[in-house]
């Protein structure tokens, strides 16, 4: 038999009273997800555990199958490591947005989702004036980039706030703090002015896109070991999917394959037709496919319910409906990796949603896929890394 994961990023919520008071996943038109709801095991589970900070990173550790307390990982070597970058046992990792601040004011946590090209470009001008033994910058996926210190194991300890969190809200006191500090305080200092001559942001300044004002480091980590191959771990053979460096970064760690689709993306504009049928075709030699979609994710940061909507049902039409007509017995886990709710613009660590659908799967009375169907079914996974222990029998 074959498993599939489809992880709809950030796809949770909060009611709103713009939607007659219900959720996102609850107004989007998703009649695949409810058909596996109905038919399938429903419930919720807790993907991010007491304490940790509600990232993607906690989150999909989770689905997993992964404890992301006892394998927890930093999100920066994370990153990292999907961008191939080995780490030294002197340097610390960390995710460096560009980001637009104006009036001390955090307007943009990714430059109003900058384009990759350009974005490397800004970031190939601050390599090349403040690049040294110390700092080095590694150009990522849109915004999200790779920032190396050497030899400053206390930015480990330091206290971080995640750009994302704090979209409209002033940024004094939000830079990194504590001992040790000052030198990234230093550094994002000394870039504003490389930033400011950059040639690709005064070009999307003339043309009325949002340039780079400043870097903003946060999510520390290093170097990781210990780590049991999933393989290993399970017994199964895996592959994944996904737009963004997170959850290839996690693919890498754990030994899983990841797939080059042509035309997956961080957003919108991804082909969610090309990942399905890229990830479907890797059923052939593989045991179990992860597809990993960002877009509702992003959506939620916006605060756009109309985009978060639309992006939660084009997942429904394009990735679940392909995997419902796949021939042969597969096993199916539908689930969000944590809310994002549009009033926050950020993400929350309340459990989540998830349908299981397939041979040996019998259901449990749900009628829909939602927050509320799902919390009616009394199912809860807690901790929620049990939910690959489910989809694999």
């Amino acid at each position: 038999m074959k498993h599939a994961i489809v992880i709809l990023d950030g796809a949770a919520g909060w009611p709103l009273e713009e939607l007659d008071r219900r959720t996102t996943l609850e107004a989007a038109q998703t009649p695949n997800l409810d058909a596996l709801a109905r038919e399938g095991l429903v419930g919720l589970a807790q993907t991010v555990p007491l304490g940790a900070e509600p990232s993607s990173s906690a989150a999909c550790t989770s689905i997993l199958g992964y404890d992301p307390v006892a394998d927890f990982v930093g999100r920066g070597a994370i990153e990292a490591a999907s961008m191939g970058i080995a780490l030294a046992p002197d340097e610390v990792a960390l995710r460096m947005n560009l980001v637009h601040v104006g009036g001390g004011v955090m307007r943009s946590y990714s430059c109003g989702h900058i384009q990759t090209a350009e974005s490397r470009l800004i970031v190939e001008d601050l390599a090349a004036e403040l690049s040294d033994e110390t700092f080095s910058f590694h150009p990522g996926v849109s915004y999200r980039h790779i920032l190396v210190v050497k030899g400053h194991p206390e930015l480990l300890d330091l206290e971080y706030t995640p750009p994302h969190d704090i979209s409209d809200q002033p940024v004094a006191g939000r830079e990194p703090r504590g001992k040790g500090a000052e030198v990234l305080l230093d550094l994002m200092e000394r870039a504003r002015p490389v930033l400011a001559r950059s040639q690709t942001n005064r070009a999307r300044a003339e043309r009325g896109d949002l340039p780079a004002t400043d870097v903003w480091p946060f999510w520390p980590g290093v170097a990781p070991s210990g780590l049991r191959p999933f393989e290993e771990v399970r017994g199964v053979r895996a592959a994944l999917t996904s737009g963004v460096d997170l959850l290839n970064g996690l693919a890498a760690l754990f030994g899983i394959d990841r797939l080059q689709i042509a035309g997956v993306t961080d957003g919108a504009d991804t082909d969610y037709a090309a990942q399905a049928e890229g990830a479907i075709a890797a059923l052939e030699d593989h045991d179990l496919v992860v597809i990993h979609v960002e877009s509702p994710d992003e959506e939620g940061h916006a605060g756009d319910v109309a985009g978060k909507i639309e992006a939660i049902e084009a997942i429904d039409r394009e990735v679940v409906s392909r995997l419902r007509a796949h021939a042969g017995p597969l096993r199916l886990l539908c689930m969000p990796d944590h809310p994002t709710p549009i009033a926050l613009k950020t993400h929350v660590g309340e459990p989540v949603p998830f349908v299981l659908h397939g041979p040996g799967v019998e259901s449990n009375g749900a009628a829909a896929f939602s927050e509320r169907a799902a919390q009616a079914t009394g199912l809860v996974l807690d901790p929620g890394r049990q939910v690959m222990g489910l989809l694999l029998g």
